[in-house]
């Protein structure tokens, strides 16, 4: 099983603004730990694509994680972009991944049909994109983390079965 690296990127003007603290960004931190995978980078951009699209490719490009989950941004709201920027970044989409943590996550809230999450690869990394609740995030990581590093072998060239 390979080592999973994961850079978090959490999306919200108000985190950024000072008003509101980012608590997704630690919960998936402390849920990476628990699976056992490490955590590399952490940062926090507002809810503006080009911020959002520089940093997964600042990442993925300098193969500082294999895997890089973004928290925010990911609803209907006019401010809500970060699907757009994460679209513009990868190479290409598995949507699979989205479509199950949108109907799994029924159980948990009858809003997760809005969320317009993407998930996708850039050279040898996976793009996450997850809700901006601390509890969303963290149940959305948990319905794809027993898939996510059979994907990290197959984007790192590992294909043997």
């Amino acid at each position: 099983m390979p080592m999973v690296t994961v850079a978090i990127l959490t999306v919200s003007d108000s985190a950024v603004a000072g008003t509101r603290e980012d608590l997704s960004g630690p919960a998936l931190h402390a849920r990476c730990g628990e699976l056992g995978w490490q955590v590399v980078e952490r940062a926090v951009v507002a809810d503006e694509e080009p911020a959002i699209y520089e940093t997964i490719i600042r990442w993925a490009d300098s193969q500082a994680a294999t895997l890089i989950l973004t928290t925010g941004g990911t609803g209907v709201a006019r401010r809500d972009v970060t699907p757009e920027a994460t679209i513009r970044a990868v190479e290409r989409e598995i949507p699979g991944m989205a479509e199950l943590m949108r109907l799994e996550g029924r159980a948990q809230t009858k809003f997760s049909i809005l969320s317009r999450a993407v998930v996708g690869s850039r050279g040898s990394s996976l793009v996450v994109n997850l809700p901006g609740s601390p509890q969303g995030a963290v149940f959305s990581l948990d319905l794809i983390a027993g898939h996510i590093p059979h994907v990290i072998d197959l984007l790192g060239g590992r294909t043997d079965h």
